[in-house]
């Protein structure tokens, strides 16, 4: 199939283009490649999916990848209510997975446009260009951030979720909200995936996983938010792409439900300062701790009820702590080093 990717240099996405191409798919990669974190990582992993750029990649053209004939990526702004339609006309399209968009619930306080342009604006302009280009199935990324202070555990796609805790929650559910609409609208088939805590290989270096490690390599203090008294359902990336690409593979038929959401997630929650030893003792280090009061915005515990996604599409998440640690924390001293 022919599938575009927008996040294709972010985290998740970076990894879900290298499965796809493995696959045989003619895949296209889309991302704005902002500088809301390095955007030196970002042409790494770019680079690993054969897109060389010597930091000028231009807006809105084609650059081939040197190591792969079935991937092509594209620098352009889900926003942009001319070029995305256009590079619809143009690719023909069987599929979209939409992993593009503005993250972080800190960051969400500080910059809330950032969050309304990519994530409300960019979202409708791809359902828009979906509908009107007669894309098979659109898959796009939700968040565990949309169950807010919910206290019913593990978290249900059946819970209500209509009391968001950050304006980054607010647009996830938002969306989910939107393609709602235009599944019946417009009998486009979209599929939501409520993501909760990924970690792995190229990171975000806002994310748990990297500040944790890179305060403990480096002697720094490590701040542990909510005295540590947190629990996070840590899903390896392996596991998310698994998921993902079952998703993919199964595109709706007439007969099925055109509106579907799901959790994905290892559904089994670890408490943080557990993390943090296995961290430390895969270092052979000690974390220099700062307990800190609770942040706005984040929530006690995350803890997902992925028995659907288990169900309907055979997802079995099966990196376990120990292992995911020890595949990031090689990865972490090989690029940092």
């Amino acid at each position: 199939m022919k599938i575009l990717v927008t996040g294709a240099a972010g985290f998740i996405g970076f990894h879900l283009c290298e499965k796809l191409i493995k696959e045989g798919h003619e895949v296209v990669g889309l991302d704005n490649v902002n500088n809301y974190y390095s955007q030196e990582l970002k042409l790494a992993r770019l680079e690993e999916l054969g897109v060389k750029s010597d930091h000028d990649l231009k807006f809105n053209r084609a650059y081939k990848s040197s190591l792969h004939k079935n991937f092509a990526f594209f620098r352009m702004k889900l926003e942009d209510r001319q070029e995305l339609p256009e590079l619809f006309k143009t690719e023909n399209f069987d599929i979209v997975c939409n992993l593009a968009a503005q993250a972080g619930v800190r960051y969400s306080l500080e910059n809330p446009e950032a969050y309304i342009d990519s994530n409300l604006v960019g979202f409708a302009n791809v359902l828009e260009c979906c509908r009107n280009h007669n894309i098979k199935h659109l898959i796009y990324a939700s968040s565990s951030s949309v169950y807010g202070q919910n206290k019913k555990i593990p978290f249900s796609t059946e819970d209500r979720v209509d009391e968001p805790i950050s304006l980054y929650a607010a647009t996830k559910r938002s969306n989910e909200i939107m393609a709602y609409t235009y599944s019946h609208l417009y009998n486009l088939a979209t599929t939501g995936l409520r993501f909760f805590t990924v970690y792995g290989p190229w990171g975000r270096p806002d994310m748990a996983m990297f500040l944790f490690t890179d305060a403990i390599t480096k002697g720094k203090t490590l701040k542990v938010f909510n005295e540590g008294n947190l629990e996070r359902d840590f899903t390896f990336v392996d596991d998310i792409v698994n998921g993902v690409m079952a998703v993919i593979n199964r595109i709706p038929s007439e007969k099925d439900l055109k509106y579907n959401l799901y959790n994905i997630g290892k559904s089994r929650p670890v408490n943080l300062m557990s993390f943090i030893e296995e961290i430390e003792t895969q270092l052979g280090l000690n974390a220099k701790k700062e307990l800190m009061p609770m942040q706005p915005g984040d929530v006690d515990k995350t803890w997902a009820n992925s028995q659907p996604l288990m169900k309907h599409f055979d997802y079995k998440p099966t990196v376990e702590i120990k292992e995911g640690v020890e595949k990031y924390l090689k990865w972490y001293k090989a690029y940092y080093s």
